[in-house]
């Protein structure tokens, strides 16, 4: 079995997951903290890829980042390389299919904690910044990493979005699950098998842990 679209999978969805998290928790702590006109609307637009079909999406960052767009033009400028049929391409569809479960997930848990220590917090003299840093981060930390374990496990089996935006291209955007599709087409079923086993008991491994997270309490520890 080749491992080289393994370690890639894995490069790619690790990249994915950190920008996913910086960004994803800044737009969960805003949904979650700041009554804003079109705050609803934001969320939709951050979730609407979990339901979105990948061609579609995958059309949409063409256009948005592909060497016709200013912003692919931009980048290709500044780095001598485009976003799209590079690796950038896969960081970018695995990071399009990670985002949403961060923004959910730790928005959620953020609304979740008790209100009442927050405005403890306040009361105490703390800013709303240091109250979310201090108070209602801790009390949301499992549900964080959850949703980060989440975020990881969707970013390493991206299909639709990479291939539309990165290509299959050997040795440079051919992720696990682009060589899992190639290899089924190849007829090389022992490959593919291989490489199922290997994402399966990731993806599993990774919601099991999810599972305890979410369940178990500090009390219970």
């Amino acid at each position: 079995m080749d491992l080289a679209p393994l370690f890639l999978s894995f490069e790619v969805a690790t990249i994915a997951t950190l920008i996913a998290a910086v960004s994803g928790v800044f737009v969960a702590a805003l949904l979650a903290n700041v009554r804003f006109p079109g705050r609803e609307l934001v969320d939709v637009l951050f979730t609407a890829p979990m339901v979105m079909p990948p061609t579609v999406l995958g059309y949409y960052v063409l256009v948005l980042l592909g060497r016709r767009s200013m912003l692919g033009r931009a980048y290709e400028a500044l780095t001598g390389s485009s976003i799209v049929f590079t690796r950038t391409g896969a960081v970018v569809a695995a990071t399009i299919g990670a985002l949403p479960l961060v923004v959910k997930s730790v928005r959620a848990a953020l609304e979740a904690t008790d209100p009442t220590l927050i405005l403890a917090a306040r009361t105490l003299g703390a800013t709303q910044l240091r109250a979310l840093l201090t108070v209602q981060f801790p009390l949301a930390t499992r549900g964080i990493i959850a949703a980060l374990m989440l975020a990881f496990a969707r970013a390493i089996g991206d299909f639709g979005v990479t291939l539309m935006v990165a290509g299959d291209i050997p040795g440079k955007t051919r992720t696990a699950s682009l060589a899992i599709y190639g290899a089924i087409q190849g007829q090389r079923e022992q490959e593919a098998m291989a490489m199922v086993v290997v994402l399966t008991v990731l993806v599993l491994s990774l919601l099991y842990a999810v599972n305890k997270l979410t369940s178990q309490r500090p009390s219970d520890q």
